[in-house]
C-alpha cells in the first residue's frame, strides 16, 4: 500500500509547488473549518488538525492568522463543499473536491476541465463508493509487529500497516485520526510523521501509460490551476 500511495502523492506534487495556490487553499479551507466548528484549536479538532497540516507544508503564520479572524468575525463568504467524480484518461477514477460559494460557476470551471483533458464528468457516486476514507500515517520505523502492538493495545481499528524499506504505513478509518495519531506519538514519542492525512484511498488501481500519461498531467494541472478546487483524488499509477 506504501508505495502505491506516494506514487498517488507523488502525481499530485506539482499543487504544493504552486505557493499562492496552496496558501489560498489552506485559508479558504481553514476559514470554513472555524466558522463552522470554533475557532478554538481546543475545542475543534477538525481545525486543529488542518492547522498542524497547513504548518508542515510551511503556511506562513499570517495566512492562518487571517482566516480564524475572517471566521471569529462572522463575516465573509458562505463557502459550501462540493464533489465531482469521474473518469480520467486510461479510464482511471477521479474525485474532485471544491469549496465555492457559487455552485454554477464551480461547475462550470470543472466541466471545462473534464473536456480539455479528455475526461469524462460522471455523476454523484459514479466512482466515490471504490474509494475509502482513511487516515494515514507513514513514518521512519523498522518494526510493524511493535506497530500493530501499540496501536492495538489502545483498541485502534487498523486497517492496514506496511513496512517499506523502513517506512511504516498506517491506514485507519477518518474517524480514528486523532486516536491512531496519540497512540503512536505515546508508544514513540515524538513521531516525525512524513505523512499525517486524512485522505481517499483507492481499492483498485488503474496503471495509465504512454498517451494517458501526457493527457492524465494536462488533466491534473488544468484542476489544479482552478481556484475552487480543494483536493484531486485518483486511482491512477503512471
Amino acid at each position: 500500500m506504501g508505495r502505491t500511495y506516494e506514487n498517488r502523492k507523488a502525481s499530485m506534487a506539482k499543487t504544493g509547488a504552486m505557493k499562492t495556490k496552496l496558501y489560498s487553499r489552506y485559508g479558504k479551507e481553514i476559514y470554513v473549518c472555524a466558522k463552522n466548528g470554533g475557532a478554538e484549536v481546543d475545542s475543534n479538532l477538525s481545525l486543529r488538525r488542518l492547522i498542524e497540516k497547513a504548518k508542515k507544508e510551511q503556511v506562513p503564520s499570517h495566512v492562518i492568522d487571517k482566516a480564524l479572524d475572517k471566521a471569529r468575525g462572522g463575516g465573509g463568504e458562505d463557502f459550501v463543499t462540493v464533489r465531482f467524480e469521474g473518469f480520467g484518461p486510461g479510464n482511471c477514477m477521479v474525485i474532485v473536491d471544491c469549496l465555492t460559494d457559487n455552485n454554477n460557476r464551480t461547475f462550470g470551471d470543472v466541466r471545462t476541465c473534464f473536456n480539455k483533458g479528455k475526461a469524462k464528468l460522471g455523476g454523484q457516486g459514479a466512482v466515490a463508493h471504490m474509494f475509502d476514507h482513511r487516515a494515514i500515517f507513514s513514518f521512519a520505523y523498522d518494526d510493524e509487529e511493535r506497530v500493530l502492538e501499540a496501536l492495538m493495545e489502545e483498541d485502534v481499528d487498523v486497517a492496514d500497516i506496511e513496512n517499506d524499506d523502513g517506512i511504516i504505513t498506517v491506514i485507519a478509518p477518518q474517524t480514528e485520526f486523532f486516536k491512531t495519531k496519540t497512540a503512536l506519538t505515546n508508544a514513540f514519542g515524538d513521531v516525525n510523521f512524513e505523512v499525517e492525512e486524512i485522505t481517499f484511498v483507492p481499492q483498485t488501481y488503474a496503471e495509465i501509460e504512454g498517451e494517458d500519461v501526457e493527457q492524465m498531467e494536462k488533466f491534473l494541472d488544468l484542476l489544479n490551476d482552478c481556484d475552487d478546487v480543494q483536493e484531486v483524488y485518483h486511482n491512477a499509477i503512471m
